[in-house]
C-alpha cells in the first residue's frame, strides 16, 4: 500500500536538485537543453541537479521561470507546483523501492544529526583538555 500523504517534493523528501531534475523532466527538457536555454554549461545544471552547487539569483529566477515553477517550490518545496506520482501511476516495485528511499533518506538524516553531536563533544572534550598558556 503506498502512502498518499507524501510530499515528495517538499523540504523532507526532496533537496533542491531534486526539485530541478522533476520540474526539468516535467517539462519534457533535457540537462542539455535546459543548460543551452538558460546560458549555461550543462555540467553547471549537472551540478545543481547534484546539489554540489546552486545558482544566484537571476538564474534562479530565470530556472523556475523556464520550468513553470515558482521560486519558492524550488527552494523549499513548499507549495503546489508539482506533484509527486500517484498510486495509480505507480507499480508495486517502484512504490517498494520509493518507500525504501524514504527510510532510507530518514536513517541517513538521523546519522547526520548523530554525527553532529558527536563532532560537537569531541570539540567540547578536546577544548576543555588543551594546556591553559
Amino acid at each position: 500500500m503506498t502512502d498518499t500523504t507524501t510530499d515528495w517534493y517538499g523540504p523532507d523528501a526532496a533537496t533542491f536538485g531534486d526539485r530541478v531534475a522533476a520540474a526539468r523532466e516535467s517539462s519534457g527538457m533535457s540537462q542539455g537543453q535546459l543548460a543551452r536555454r538558460m546560458g549555461v554549461k550543462k555540467s553547471t545544471l549537472a551540478g545543481w541537479e547534484q546539489d554540489l552547487s546552486e545558482p544566484r539569483a537571476n538564474k534562479l529566477s530565470m530556472l523556475s521561470g523556464l520550468l513553470n515553477v515558482s521560486m519558492s517550490w524550488l527552494l523549499t518545496g513548499e507549495g503546489d507546483d508539482l506533484s509527486g506520482p500517484t498510486e495509480d501511476t505507480m507499480s508495486e516495485d517502484i512504490s517498494a523501492i520509493a518507500r525504501e528511499l524514504r527510510s532510507l533518506r530518514e536513517d541517513l538524516r538521523s546519522q547526520a544529526e548523530r554525527a553532529g553531536r558527536l563532532e560537537k563533544s569531541l570539540r567540547r572534550l578536546a577544548a576543555s583538555q588543551e594546556p591553559a598558556e
